[in-house]
């Protein structure tokens, strides 16, 4: 029960009673959790203390509310590793995941800004912009940069819901040699929040991927903006080296 002598504030005692009821599986992934009121009841408090435990965990992403039903135990996400040299999309696709991607902005030649993160800063450059859904939930936009030359004519194939990968092995005879990505914590506004379904103040993966090939290092460039709410993105440890 709660102790309401403790220094630790009540709705904190309840969402960890909670908390440990998830993970000791009594609450199992997927299952509802008791409504506001029949905690509140349970356990001697205000509703609005129930609430402020039940709105912790959804900010710890423990639980979902879902409009209508009630509170439920959020299900495990899965795993995607997010740099395989084999491309995004079969990333997904080795784990099982149906994804489906959506071309945003349509290739083009364009000269890259001063950017001193991108290598192609100043320079012009293949530019086109997706945006993946799995279940109709979008969950990452890629801004995609290929060198001019060495892709010259990329436009003149289909994208839209093809591997990247896939296409320059088959019509350039090129694979990735190696790479690097850099992470951080973001946030979007305008029209990539907006492609995201998400408000400007929930936090992003922001990850800036670098390809090398044979013919030229940092041949792809890409700036990556995940969702993290449904699926863990992961890199393996000498993942570049197996695939």
């Amino acid at each position: 029960m709660l102790n309401s002598q403790s220094p630790i504030p009540l709705y904190h005692q309840l969402a960890d009673i909670i908390l440990a009821k998830i993970r000791s599986g009594e609450y199992p992934p997927g299952s509802r959790i008791p409504s506001e009121n029949r905690l509140a009841a349970t356990y001697g408090i205000g509703r609005p203390t129930a609430r402020q435990a039940t709105d912790l965990l959804v900010r710890k992403r423990m639980l979902v509310r879902k409009r209508g039903s009630g509170t439920f135990v959020e299900e495990s996400r899965k795993e995607v590793d997010l740099f395989s040299l084999a491309g995004t999309i079969s990333s997904f696709h080795r784990k099982g995941i149906s994804i489906k991607t959506q071309i945003i902005e349509d290739i083009r030649m364009e000269t890259v800004e001063n950017d001193s993160d991108n290598p192609f800063s100043g320079r012009q450059v293949y530019f086109f912009s997706r945006l993946s859904r799995v279940e109709d939930m979008p969950v990452l936009i890629e801004d995609i940069y290929l060198h001019a030359s060495l892709f010259s004519g990329i436009e003149r194939f289909n994208l839209q819901g093809r591997s990247l990968s896939q296409i320059v092995e088959a019509q350039y005879y090129m694979r990735p040699t190696g790479g690097k990505q850099n992470f951080r914590i973001g946030y979007l506004t305008g029209k990539k929040a907006k492609n995201l379904d998400i408000s400007s103040d929930i936090p992003i993966l922001a990850v800036k991927r670098f390809l090398h090939f044979e013919q030229a290092k940092n041949a792809i460039y890409s700036e990556l903006f995940c969702r993290t709410d449904r699926f863990v993105f992961a890199q393996t440890i000498g993942g570049i080296a197996d695939d």
